[in-house]
């Protein structure tokens, strides 16, 4: 019985902080009165000093969610004494704050897609990229101990990426360096990269699969180039891009890029047909300057001149002249 009696009187006695705080009033002279009253009533008196206060929380502190999708700031209201507080909701981008509900209504670039629910919770809908931001919900409670309090909402608007801008060489001769370009400037958070070739993904290096060991290239999934250090013919083919992030992806069109061998002999041959061809235009110069085709014609002698005629007066050539 005893132990029954002293295992019940464990879990009746207050917690050890409440014991000290009940002995700490007991033994203050100004409480006196309060040492006769049992411990039930001074832990009421005790927690209706907290409750003097008004205090906030959020079911979310940190919304994410898509563009042109709804959401809900949750502010709630735990404690408070005062039937009709005040409520305001402010934007903070920056250095910049602007009221987004204040004087019971909403305002700003929210006006006509956001509201109030719950006394104190902020919903909006279609939301935009534009409306990324923190989020402060302030409560004023005139009869409260405490009659002002705040807590700050981020809100991340996750955006889909739209098409990839691709740059793919066409043609590309073997042992050479070529660099595919991938970019995308919509999509937040910032898209990754990865490329394809002939519907085939590319790992971000060659070396680590030995499907491709045929291949040098490296791909950087941060700025979606793909930079190939030597292409040899099994790299030619069909390439695209895809930009992915949290909201979704897209991807670019194919584009071919071919890898040809150069043909050295070729490149000799036509090198000495250019130079034959010269050759014969040179000789050809030279012999029509020899037979005198670039040589003005002159008269043997003197070159005569017809002298010019009178006005109204006829020239006769004599039989010296």
């Amino acid at each position: 019985m005893r132990a029954g009696t002293a295992g019940r009187a464990e879990r009746a006695a207050p917690p050890r902080p409440l014991r000290r705080l009940v002995m700490a009033l007991r033994r203050r002279p100004p409480l006196r009165l309060c040492a006769r009253l049992p411990d039930f009533f001074l832990l009421l008196l005790f927690r209706g000093c907290l409750i003097g206060a008004v205090n906030l929380k959020s079911s979310n502190r940190n919304p994410v969610v898509q563009e042109f999708e709804s959401v809900e700031l949750s502010c709630i209201i735990t404690d408070s004494q005062t039937n009709d507080p005040r409520i305001e909701w402010k934007k903070i981008q920056g250095d910049q704050t602007a009221y987004v509900f204040f004087d019971n209504k909403i305002q700003g670039d929210l006006a006509g897609r956001a509201e109030v629910l719950g006394q104190t919770s902020l919903k909006i809908w279609n939301v935009t990229r534009k409306d990324s931001a923190l989020y402060r919900c302030e409560v004023v409670a005139r009869n409260d101990r405490k009659e002002i309090d705040e807590i700050t909402i981020e809100l991340i608007v996750q955006v889909k990426p739209v098409t990839p801008v691709c740059r793919v060489p066409k043609a590309v001769p073997v042992g050479k360096t070529a660099t595919l370009h991938c970019q995308e400037s919509e999509g937040f958070p910032r898209p990754y990269y990865s490329w394809y070739r002939n519907d085939m993904p590319l790992p971000t290096d060659s070396r680590v699969n030995p499907r491709f060991r045929n291949s040098s290239f490296l791909l950087n999934s941060e700025t979606g180039t793909l930079v190939f250090s030597a292409v040899h013919k099994e790299d030619s083919g069909q390439y695209f891009c895809i930009a992915s992030n949290d909201a979704g992806s897209a991807r670019c069109e194919e584009q071919e890029m071919e890898v040809y061998d150069l043909n050295i002999a070729g490149i000799i041959g036509g090198v000495l047909v250019v130079l034959a061809v010269l050759a014969l235009i040179t000789l050809g110069i030279c012999c029509a300057y020899r037979r005198g085709y670039f040589i003005n014609n002159r008269q043997d002698g003197e070159s005569y001149k017809t002298p010019g005629k009178s006005d109204g007066v006829n020239y006769i050539r004599t039989d010296e002249e």
